[in-house]
């Protein structure tokens, strides 16, 4: 009777264990309606703590009756700011209450076209680089070559190098130069030594390299490599491309903001 009721428990566990599984990975989905058409994205299960407070907001209703304030043709369309919701024309948006919460960066999760992505405070205040989940932005960027996503990445490691190659090269500088002519064995040994430092040293570094993905993604549909490991991306649109280049489009204000406001539901 015991070994009866103990299988019975356990198979009870082992369905709920699945069940809980499988809700984890179902995809979550919101409407993003706006009077200039609808947008539909979806959350990424690998960013869960921004999914389930986005999805806390959407319930609560609030974004509903704000505004996208903040739009960029070839950057991005912001939106969400609770200060935006009934602001009169000409008022500068975007200070609205913050709910700040931990980042969650992916090297396979980047602002390709379409990236919903949460904003955040400069580095001066927000040290933690936490994102505003209170409201988001949408990525509309524009279609980069391999040359200019080349020079993206030197733009951001040759930095890096030159400090590191200070960092290991000029202590040694002295005893490199006397080994060049005393002992070339010794030099080369001391070279490769200094080299291996400053590899090791640049693969844990916040260096960039564009991945394979990123590259065809930049390279076709477009996005906003610059912005990748400075903000998280924690969703993407699947239906609406064309509602988020008409929003773009847009002629705004000297704040970014459209001169006919864009109002927002989520559900």
């Amino acid at each position: 009777m015991m070994r009866m009721m103990v299988k019975s428990l356990l198979g009870i566990f082992f369905a709920w264990f699945l069940l809980g599984q499988g809700l984890e990975a179902q995809e979550v989905t919101v409407r993003i309606k706006t009077n200039m058409g609808t947008m539909r994205v979806k959350l990424y299960n690998e960013t869960p703590q921004h999914r389930d407070e986005f999805i806390k907001l959407v319930d609560a209703g609030h974004f509903n009756g704000t505004l996208f304030y903040r739009v960029i043709e070839h950057f991005v369309i912001q939106g969400g700011s609770s200060d935006s919701r009934n602001a009169p024309p000409g008022k500068h948006i975007g200070y609205g209450t913050a709910q700040n919460i931990s980042s969650e960066f992916s090297s396979d999760l980047f602002h390709k076209r379409g990236a919903l992505c949460a904003p955040r405070q400069p580095e001066a205040i927000n040290h933690f680089r936490m994102s505003d989940i209170s409201q988001f932005y949408i990525v509309h960027g524009r279609v980069y070559t391999h040359e200019e996503l080349d020079i993206l990445e030197k733009r951001v490691n040759n930095p890096i190098l030159r400090e590191l190659r200070e960092l290991y090269y000029l202590p040694h500088k002295p005893e490199l130069d006397r080994l060049r002519e005393e002992d070339p064995h010794a030099f080369n040994a001391l070279i490769r030594e200094i080299r291996a430092k400053i590899d090791f040293e640049f693969s844990v570094s916040d260096h960039l390299k564009f991945t394979e993905a990123q590259r065809e993604a930049y390279t076709t549909v477009g996005g906003l490599p610059d912005l990748d490991g400075d903000y998280t991306v924690f969703g993407e649109l699947i239906e609406g491309m064309d509602v988020l280049n008409r929003i773009a489009a847009l002629p705004t204000d000297k704040n970014d903001r459209p001169l006919s406001d864009v109002k927002i539901t989520i559900e």
